[in-house]
């Protein structure tokens, strides 16, 4: 039941930022609806659950922090931006739209698997080593997210660098740190959860495995790599940049 209510709330708030983004014809929800829906999903199934054990605060705080520093920093953007060019083809045509609200919402409810269990759960005394280590992958996670978001910001604002391609700082081991982050930080909360897991309850590993897969192979990596080559293909040292550095796990650079 719990998973089918965390359905519902989901596309129930993506419909509505769906109405908002179709009435007045903008991109600045977008992104920024992704994020909270993660923040509402968590308040509000956490407050459903009724516990309030450490893991399960703890697990809501960490998502709402994800969400607030992860959609702050695309809401900044687009704002700066004014237009996402991923629904050039979209705005006039209100069934392909809507088709994309439904695929986020999907995403969301997916992603959130683990934490929508969680909340449903009685938890345990004291802090399990399992939880310490799963909170611990977020931390780390969060931290190469929002460093990698920082570098590269700090360098498209650089008129002496913005035309060309990130090659330092996390970028110098990863051509994604970011998206590296994102996917640790979810696996984090998974592994936090297990020790009041059991049986079934292991079958939100789908949460994780399928943003990872998503970022790898769907709408994160392939994307951004289509667009590097397109823009900087020509270029030797970008040549010599993605055969020295790995696509996605930090790693130091090929000899």
């Amino acid at each position: 039941m719990e998973f089918l209510i965390a359905l519902g709330l989901s596309v129930a708030i993506n419909a509505v930022f769906f109405a908002c983004a179709a009435l007045m014809r903008t991109d600045k929800v977008t992104d920024l609806s992704y994020s909270l829906s993660f923040i509402v999903l968590a308040v509000l199934l956490l407050l459903r659950g009724g516990h309030s054990t450490l893991l399960h605060v703890l697990t809501a705080a960490l998502i709402c922090a994800w969400g607030v520093r992860l959609g702050g920093w695309l809401f900044a953007r687009i704002l700066k931006t004014g237009v996402d060019h991923r629904f050039d083809d979209m705005r006039d045509r209100p069934l392909r739209f809507a088709r994309f609200w439904a695929l986020q919402a999907s995403t969301v409810w997916v992603v959130m698997l683990p934490a929508i269990r969680l909340f449903s759960l009685p938890g345990r005394d004291g802090v399990p080593a399992v939880t310490i280590a799963g909170a611990a992958l977020w931390l780390l996670g969060f931290a190469l997210e929002t460093t990698a978001d920082a570098q590269k910001s700090a360098f498209k604002r650089n008129p002496a660098t913005r035309d060309g391609f990130i090659s330092s700082g996390l970028w110098r081991y990863s051509r994604h740190p970011n998206y590296f982050g994102e996917s640790l930080l979810w696996w984090g909360l998974f592994v936090a959860a297990i020790p009041v897991f059991s049986g079934w309850d292991f079958l939100t590993v789908i949460g994780p495995l399928f943003l990872t897969l998503l970022l790898l192979f769907v709408s994160g990596v392939p994307l951004l790599e289509k667009s590097a080559d397109k823009k900087h293909g020509g270029k030797a040292d970008y040549q010599e940049y993605k055969r020295r550095t790995s696509l996605f796990l930090p790693l130091p650079p090929r000899r």
